[in-house]
């Protein structure tokens, strides 16, 4: 029997600090997220990080927490609901990390018979701290307790033309009676080594300030990894769709994290940047996200707002995150019930 298993970032089981810091110590102490000997990640995190940043995320946290829980989570929830309305095979929900586990979402398929399960991580783009930390997790979990289960993982989606027409209609639909005068597409950041790291030619990504771009932009099996190619692919592809003139939008990256060079431009430096040069009304898109979370919700929404009014900005637009819109929850059912259709022949 077939079935969903759809995966998202997750989120602590409370805003109060010690739920915080179980998360983050979970999150951070995942070799994909911070790449580096585990020696030098035990100093990071355990010895620094949970000694100093769990006090001030949970007060992040607390300000963006709704009183059905994390909004992450809800959406998540949400969304499932609405797809297990439209497709005829189970729909499980699973996190990354925190307590709604992937062992847990497997688990609840096995226990529905379900022996053939469709891994669908929430990310447009492929990255090792998102996709490919859950397609390892997940199939380590399987050869430990599901070895008769299989498991296939859905690619990244950042350039499928039927999402790139949902993420413009909601873009549309948001700037609609908006008056803007430019639009940043933020993008999660990632250390520049990722994307070394992620490179299969080893020889095409340079993702230095001076460097990145031009690579992005010429073909290369890379592409099928890089982060940054697709993000900036997204971009190119909505400001088509929307015919956005050229110098109205470009790209950032938020969130890094230590003193190694991350993904460039960043994202508060260019909101600040923009507030300077004049801009007094802009749009701020995350395409990274499918659900709204700490780091749309708070980071982009309430900091990235304040720093556009510190340098003079007027209107400051944050555009939701696909969430559970009916459009977004029709692509999902669509691409499931061809996959559950596709299988359906091949069998």
């Amino acid at each position: 029997m077939k079935g969903i298993l759809l995966v998202n970032l997750g989120s602590p089981d409370s805003p109060e600090p010690k739920d915080v810091k179980k998360y983050l110590g979970e999150f951070l102490m995942d070799e994909r997220v911070i790449d580096v000997p585990l020696w030098a990640r035990n100093l990071l995190v355990k010895g620094i990080i949970l000694n100093t940043r769990p006090k001030a995320s949970a007060k992040a946290y607390k300000k963006i927490w709704w009183e059905e829980g994390s909004p992450l989570i809800v959406i998540s929830e949400r969304l499932q609901s609405a797809v297990q309305k439209q497709v005829d095979v189970p729909v499980g929900l699973a996190m990354r990390y925190g307590s709604l586990t992937i062992k847990k979402g497997l688990q609840e398929l096995a226990d529905k018979e379900v022996n053939d399960v469709l891994l669908f991580p929430l990310y447009p783009q492929f990255a090792m701290a998102t996709t490919e930390t859950i397609t390892v997790l997940a199939e380590e979990i399987r050869q430990e307790h599901f070895p008769d289960m299989r498991i296939e993982s859905v690619p990244a989606f950042y350039n499928k033309p039927d999402y790139i027409e949902v993420l413009s209609n909601s873009i549309s639909k948001h700037l609609k009676d908006k008056k803007y005068e430019h639009v940043l597409f933020s993008y999660h950041g990632v250390p520049e080594r990722h994307i070394r790291k992620s490179d299969v030619t080893k020889s095409h990504c340079n993702p230095s300030p001076k460097g990145c771009g031009e690579c992005c932009k010429k073909p290369s099996p890379a592409h099928e990894f890089c982060y940054r190619h697709q993000c900036v692919e997204v971009t190119r592809l909505v400001a088509e769709k929307l015919n956005l003139k050229e110098g109205s939008f470009s790209s950032s990256f938020q969130s890094r994290l230590g003193f190694d060079p991350w993904l460039q431009p960043y994202t508060d430096r260019t909101i600040e940047r923009l507030g300077l040069e004049g801009v007094k009304n802009m749009a701020i898109v995350t395409p990274a996200f499918v659900s709204d979370c700490l780091e749309t919700l708070e980071e982009i929404a309430m900091e990235g707002e304040e720093i556009f009014h510190e340098v003079g900005g007027k209107e400051f637009t944050t555009i939701p995150c696909l969430n559970d819109d009916k459009e977004f929850v029709d692509l999902l059912s669509n691409w499931i019930n061809d996959w559950v259709a596709k299988e359906a022949v091949v069998a």
